[in-house]
């Protein structure tokens, strides 16, 4: 048995996510945890959300609420929500916790302890209405490039350029619209994490089974341009983590806070201590100190491309740069984009499908499925409601479901509520079970290297392949002239219920535990022996007819929910 951290991407506090947020770290994170466990591994899946920077206080203002008490709201909106979609952290903390402001600021003494700390004085926009500097992104103006009249303090989405905030004509605060804007000069600490280059360069480089994906972004922000350079660690917000050098104040710093970008992944290790504090488990710094057993721990990430240069990068450098016996990561699993029906989901704009309103419509299992099943990992993917009412139908509806339905009913009004007795088996049965032995092993090779569509595709073969086997020996038909022959028949399908139960709990666990539960096998495990695991329910094990598995979704349904996802969400 190994042992297994495993953490996706924190989300944002501003508002519910939407599915392509969904597929980009927590769902396969949710998936590969799941399998783990199922194969009997010891794992700790760790998530959170990400409460500090200014979109957490613009959004609070826009709800009416103070920040912390808004942070708190969506906090606990999004743990209900992951639940609901089934994703199994061990525990959900949040960046805002106690924990995770001690170890930020205890980074952050640290780092400046090992002399990769500087104080550097720039100046920033200042809005005099809104009373405070303005990041980047929240001033607008005229591109002095092309004209265009809402372009943003860093580029220009009309034609592309890189632009400085002082680059805008006539700049305006997106905050307030103000336009008393001017140039203060303001003091912050940056990480020196320049000094680092050589350092994460061979770091990354030792990492020869990461996703191209994960090494080509990583690559191209250490090499590219001006190379890494050194970054502010600092901002001058209300809300946030007060910038102290551990548990002193830090001279010239008073009312700043740490960038949201240095305490968030931070928190990926306070929550493990949340974990431990909230009575959930015991010994976090086995998970995460080197020194105190976390040597032995596999550490997975998940996430989607965007935030690679953070993690590849500036969360290493904070770790190596403390120098302080932290667990690195061992594994990045990076995914790229799901478009929308022919755009991009957009979360300013309410477009595409959020996930409390998925939830509304349908099952968790049937997102889940479709949406691990065409994960982006090599390339962006894109969700149509044709592709994903075509797909769920068929693969959930017509040939789990169906096979589920077909060989309970049938058993029940020709051999009663259980396991009928008789038979041998023959040359089908060995077939059978020959080709499931070797596509349960494919299939285990995949989830083992997370790759994620390939196990959805071979999970869907061994669903065909037990519809293959009733097509071809009929019991239905067989029984009408060889009831023994038929009770094989009818054994081997039960059981595979049970296998299907097992091997497909980490895509679909409602249904998993439905399939488990009609055929009294809630404590099967991995089956390492296929040929033992579709002979474990003997003759006379009772069983139920559990309810439909999965219904097929309408030509109305779909192209209802087509119209009433297409514009901005109310």
């Amino acid at each position: 048995m190994a042992r297994h951290l495993i953490t996706s991407a924190i989300p944002y506090i501003n508002g519910i996510k939407h599915l392509g947020n969904l597929v980009g770290s927590q769902l396969p994170a949710d998936l590969y945890a799941r399998y783990l466990r199922g194969r009997g591994h010891e794992v700790l899946f760790l998530c959170a959300t990400d409460e500090h920077g200014t979109p957490a206080e613009l959004a609070a203002a826009k709800a009416g609420q103070p920040v912390a008490d808004y942070c708190a709201a969506m906090h606990d909106v999004q743990a209900d929500i992951a639940q609901r979609f089934g994703l199994s952290f061990d525990h959900f903390g949040r960046s805002s916790s106690p924990q995770n402001h001690r170890l930020t600021q205890y980074f952050a003494g640290r780092l400046n302890d090992q002399g990769l700390i500087r104080e550097v004085t720039e100046d920033q926009v200042y809005s005099v209405t809104d009373a405070r500097f303005l990041p980047d992104r929240y001033i607008e103006g005229t591109c002095p490039n092309c004209g265009f009249t809402d372009a943003r303090g860093d580029q220009c989405d009309n034609c592309t350029k890189q632009l400085d905030p002082t680059d805008l004509i006539d700049p305006r605060s997106t905050i307030s619209g103000a336009t008393d804007l001017e140039v203060r000069t303001t003091k912050h600490l940056y990480l020196e994490q320049s000094r680092l280059k050589g350092q994460l360069a061979d770091w990354i480089d030792s990492k020869t089974d990461w996703p191209i994906l994960t090494t080509s972004i990583a690559k191209k922000w250490l090499n590219d341009g001006d190379g890494l350079q050194d970054r502010g660690i600092t901002r001058d917000l209300d809300w946030g983590i007060p910038v102290r050098d551990g548990d002193a104040d830090w001279p010239g710093m008073e009312g700043k806070v740490f960038y949201v970008w240095f305490d968030a992944p931070i928190e990926y290790i306070a929550c493990a201590q949340e974990w431990v504090d909230a009575g959930k488990g015991a010994n976090w710094e086995s998970w995460w100190r080197t020194d105190k057993g976390a040597a032995d721990v596999r550490y997975t990430q998940f996430m989607g491309k965007d935030n690679v240069p953070f993690h590849t990068l500036s969360f290493p450098a904070t770790i190596m740069g403390a120098d302080d016996g932290w667990k690195l990561v061992d594994y990045i699993k990076s995914f790229n984009y799901l478009n929308y029906d022919g755009g991009q989901f957009s979360t300013s704009r309410g477009r595409g499908v959020f996930m409390d309103q998925a939830l509304e419509i349908l099952p968790s299992d049937t997102w889940r499925w479709w949406l691990l099943s065409h994960a982006p990992e090599t390339s962006d993917a894109e969700f149509t409601w044709t592709a994903f009412v075509q797909d769920v139908n068929k693969d959930l509806a017509d040939v789990l479901g169906n096979f589920v339905s077909r060989i309970t009913k049938f058993c029940r009004s020709k051999f009663g509520d259980a396991v009928p007795a008789g038979g041998t088996e023959g040359p089908a049965e060995a077939a059978l079970i020959a080709d499931l032995t070797a596509r349960v092993a494919a299939y285990a090779a995949h989830m083992d290297a997370i790759e994620v569509r390939k196990a959805a595709a071979e999970l869907r073969a061994i669903w065909v392949a037990g519809n293959e086997y009733l097509q071809s020996t009929a019991p239905w038909t067989t029984f009408k002239t060889d009831p023994d022959a038929a009770a094989v028949q009818v054994r081997m399908g039960l059981n595979l219920i049970r296998l299907y139960g097992v091997l497909s709990a980490p895509f679909i666990p409602d249904a998993s535990a439905a399939m488990l539960d009609a055929v009294g096998a809630t404590d099967a495990g991995w089956p390492d022996d296929v040929a033992a695991a579709l002979h474990a329910l003997p003759a006379g094990h009772a069983f139920t007819v559990p309810d439909n598995l999965f219904t097929k979704i309408t030509d109305d349904q779909r192209d209802d929910w087509a119209a009433r996802f297409a514009g901005v969400r109310t």
